[in-house]
């Protein structure tokens, strides 16, 4: 009955496990394209009604700003050639209930090889036909000390 108990507890570990590795692809893979400007690669791990928001930090004070998505993957396709851009994640926290999941991340952003700034992105994410869909994405951005 014990070895039952144990392989039971087992199977559910590495199935969270699998399914939290999921999760974090689906993030990075998104990732990929935003650094590639390829907004169609972004858009295919994004759902149809992801809202974008950032909390602006700054010696004036807070501010909320919200983006629509088309107006975000519009901006993307404006960016010129020569500007690079990389938003580095620098750890990845996992938490998943069902078809949910939410993901904290950590990151320094540089454009061109210079910091511009830092701050954590927290995603939320859905699980539909199998796959795993950003949701809601929400930053902080603040410069560096």
């Amino acid at each position: 009955m014990k070895k039952i108990i144990v392989l039971g507890l087992c199977l559910i570990s590495v199935s969270m496990h699998a399914q939290e590795a999921k999760v974090k692809a689906t993030i990075q893979t998104f990732f990929e394209g935003f650094h590639a400007k390829d907004t169609i690669k972004m858009k295919n791990f994004c759902h149809e009604k992801m809202l974008l928001q950032s909390i602006n930090e700054s010696t004036k004070g807070t501010k909320l700003i919200e983006e629509k998505a088309t107006d975000f993957f519009k901006s993307m396709t404006k960016i010129p050639e020569n500007i690079k851009f990389e938003e580095r994640l620098l750890n990845f926290e996992v938490k998943i209930d069902g078809s949910m999941a939410h993901v904290w991340t950590p990151y320094e952003f540089y454009i061109n090889g210079t910091y511009s700034h830092g701050g954590v992105n927290a995603f939320t994410l859905i699980l539909e036909n199998n796959q795993w869909k950003i949701v809601h994405l929400i930053d902080t951005r603040r410069k560096k000390k």
